[in-house]
């Protein structure tokens, strides 16, 4: 017997099956998808997330070079405003030459303007093209340690110059201004009797090769002087090497002693009659103009101390060196009034030159020490400036030796004691400056005599001023001489008869004079008449 069996029909079972029973399936279905799909995430999710060695490895090696990145950002950030800073302190400095003539015109004569004016613009130009050739090279590139001898014309420097992070172009043009300036400082003590050929021969000899080789044993990367107390160099027991700022030795120094050597080698200006024969110091023509030249270049001081940084990170060493420029520009300026107040020619008076002189004696001496000495330590060797202005001068007037506007004492002599003070009033507080911050450790700190040091910082320094002092003063007045030896027009003497003929220098080697009206070709005769007649044509 056959037994019939239904038959299986999926169409008919589908549509069998409720509504009710459709929701159902469709919610255990989703619900498995959505597990799945979990499971899923967590497959490609978790692993990376638990600390393997293997993804410690790499997160550690991405945490590096974030920070490498934001490192190289923030010192090529700080470099920029470094070179800002580097450069505003440049223009600064060279804005100075504006007052250095200004001083100078103010306290020559007036037949000698044209030919200030001149020679301080000629020189600013041919410094230029020198310290370009060769005097950057000379005194800043690797050589031994009396000269450098690379980087001629600027040529295979490299992009920075040492570990400052300032391109070695905007270092150039701030020590340019500085060569500038070391240049004008010659000019000042031979005004009125130099003949402007022969100031061309001079500028080439102490802004291409004087300042800049002898610059280079204090500031060279190997100079001598620099690396002195150092195992291997000079005085290697001292334990000390010879610090100048921003070139209290260097710049003024070298200047004021090359302008002595000029001086001597020129002798005096015709008719000049000196106080121990009965005379004294010609007065200047425009005591106004001086006083306004010495202002411009205080100003420019701000550049010259603070700029020497070249850091612009170093905020508390930036103000603090012009805080102690100001204090030793306001205590020179007091001690050197008193000094003429109380001991001078015009004793009992205020006398405006040795005022002016005396601010710039305190600016020149504060140069070196500048950044390692206290407000007050800055002031009172600023104060000790305005007596060596006043003393130097009395002493070249005794000499016979003719300074018109007081360059040897100004930067010659305070320029020395600027130096020497360091070894006095160092506080021990700061080291060095550099170009992410000071580095105030343990072994680069500065301690003077006053403060607890001892003698080696004090011997450091005499042996670096007074070496290069007496050097530029030797090599400059060979120089001097041998210029005096040359026929005129190119010796270095003016012809006698281009000093006391009409118009003086400004006529004989310029052919112009500042002033186009003498005071005495105007005449006042019947201006205050009560009834003056008029005459018609």
């Amino acid at each position: 017997m056959k037994v019939k069996s239904p038959k299986f029909n999926l169409l008919s079972a589908l549509r069998q099956l409720t509504r009710e029973k459709w929701a159902h399936g469709a919610t255990i279905l989703t619900g498995k998808m959505i597990g799945l799909a979990l499971v899923l995430i967590a497959m490609f999710t978790i692993p990376g997330l638990l600390p393997t060695a293997a993804h410690a490895a790499v997160a550690a090696k991405d945490t590096s070079a974030l920070e490498k990145s934001m490192l190289a950002s923030t010192k090529s950030t700080m470099d920029s405003i470094n070179t800002v800073w580097t450069l505003v302190a440049a223009f600064l400095v060279f804005a100075m030459q504006a007052g250095f003539v200004m001083l100078e015109v103010g306290f020559a004569r007036k037949r000698e303007t044209v030919n200030v004016l001149m020679e301080c613009i000629f020189d600013t130009c041919l410094c230029g093209i020198l310290f370009y050739a060769c005097g950057y090279a000379f005194m800043f590139s690797y050589g031994n340690g009396f000269i450098g001898y690379h980087w001629f014309f600027l040529q295979g420097t490299p992009d920075t110059y040492l570990a400052t992070g300032v391109p070695v172009v905007a270092h150039w043009i701030f020590q340019y201004a500085f060569a500038d300036t070391c240049s004008t400082v010659v000019s000042g003590a031979m005004i009125g009797r130099t003949g402007f050929r022969g100031d061309i021969l001079y500028s080439i000899g102490i802004t291409g090769f004087i300042y800049p080789i002898i610059g280079h044993w204090a500031w060279g990367p190997d100079g001598w002087l620099a690396v002195m107390g150092t195992k291997g160099n000079f005085f290697e027991s001292l334990g000390q090497g010879f610090r100048d700022f921003a070139g209290s030795t260097v710049v003024h120094t070298i200047g004021g002693m090359a302008s002595l050597a000029g001086a001597i080698a020129l002798g005096p200006r015709i008719g000049r009659i000196f106080a121990r024969d009965g005379g004294g110091m010609p007065a200047g023509h425009n005591l106004p103009m001086a006083a306004v030249g010495g202002f411009i270049l205080w100003f420019g001081w701000y550049g010259f101390n603070p700029g020497s940084t070249l850091s612009a990170m170093d905020a508390i060493g930036i103000g603090r060196v012009a805080t102690n420029t100001t204090l030793a520009a306001c205590g020179g300026g007091f001690t050197a009034m008193l000094a003429a107040l109380w001991w001078g020619s015009t004793k009992g008076k205020f006398d405006l030159g040795f005022t002016v002189n005396g601010f710039l004696a305190g600016l020149v001496a504060i140069t070196c020490p500048c950044y390692w000495v206290s407000p007050l330590g800055a002031t009172l060797l600023g104060g000790v400036a305005g007596f060596v202005v006043f003393g130097g001068v009395k002493l070249l007037e005794y000499l016979r030796i003719d300074d018109p506007i007081g360059a040897v004492p100004v930067h010659g002599m305070a320029g020395i004691w600027g130096t020497l003070s360091l070894g006095l009033f160092a506080t021990g507080q700061f080291g060095v400056t550099g170009p992410y911050g000071a580095d105030n450790t343990a072994p680069n700190i500065v301690k003077g005599l006053f403060y607890g040091g001892d003698f080696s910082i004090l011997k450091a320094q005499a042996i670096g001023t007074f070496t290069i002092a007496i050097a530029v003063f030797v090599v400059t007045y060979i120089m001097m001489k041998l210029i005096m030896l040359l026929p005129h027009p190119w010796k270095l003497r003016v012809e006698e008869h281009g000093e006391t003929g009409p118009g003086g220098l400004d006529m004989f080697d310029h052919g112009a004079e500042a002033y186009s009206m003498e005071d005495d070709e105007v005449s006042l005769s019947g201006l205050f008449e009560k009834d003056p007649k008029v005459t018609t044509a």
